[in-house]
């Protein structure tokens, strides 16, 4: 991949001013939107949903980077296929008995797929879905809520995905990312970064986003 793929978390924007936000973004050189969706059931957190997202789509041409952290997902892809979505991804933890069929209807509207592990998720337990999938997106921190500490040994699944398997779409990390940990997850093969607060809360979010990419 020519350049690292920066998908802002917009879990820390300002959502009273949520469109003047995703447009800076877009200024700063963001190449994706990531979004968080939470059910405060598979997490301890509750967000937004699809109608948020279509919101967001009609403000911005960037793609919709959907992070799915809800029980049942099956029963809502539709929802956020309409919304807009470009990338859909699921948790393996909340859907180990229909990730295929989920997958399969995810892709069949022509957007991407993508299966996310926990912390405690070993890589393995995803490695019969691997070729089915475009995005594999690896939590460095506990789900459910931004600022929290980076977890370097889940990172470490990043350079064993790379080494014990074919896989070469692409991996993706979420969870405490800044200019250092984001820089550790490239050097193990990471093509995406997500960061929230680095960038929201950076003086110069341009910059921020900048260094993200080494």
């Amino acid at each position: 991949m020519d350049k690292t793929i920066i998908s802002p978390s917009i879990l820390s924007a300002d959502f009273a001013n949520l469109e003047k936000e995703i447009k800076k973004l877009e200024e700063c050189g963001a190449d994706w939107i990531h979004i968080d969706v939470m059910d405060g059931h598979f997490v301890p957190n509750l967000t937004i949903g699809a109608p948020v997202v279509k919101s967001i789509r009609r403000i911005t041409t960037l793609p919709l980077d959907v992070h799915l952290m809800i029980e049942n997902p099956q029963k809502y892809i539709k929802d956020f296929i309409s919304a807009g979505a470009d990338i859909i991804t699921i948790h393996y933890e909340a859907a180990k008995e229909k990730i295929s069929e989920i997958i399969d209807e995810i892709k069949s509207h022509n957007i991407k797929a993508g299966l996310s592990i926990k912390p405690k998720t070993s890589f393995r337990e995803i490695l019969p879905y691997v070729n089915k999938i475009d995005l594999i997106l690896i939590m460095t921190v506990e789900p459910g809520f931004g600022g929290q500490k980076f977890m370097e040994e889940c990172a470490l699944k990043i350079k064993e995905i790379r080494e014990e398997t074919d896989y070469d779409a692409i991996i993706e990390v979420d969870g405490g990312i800044n200019n250092q940990t984001g820089k550790y997850c490239i050097d193990l093969g990471a093509d995406a970064l997500v960061a929230g607060n680095y960038i929201y809360k950076s003086v110069d979010m341009k910059e921020a986003i900048a260094s993200l990419r080494g």
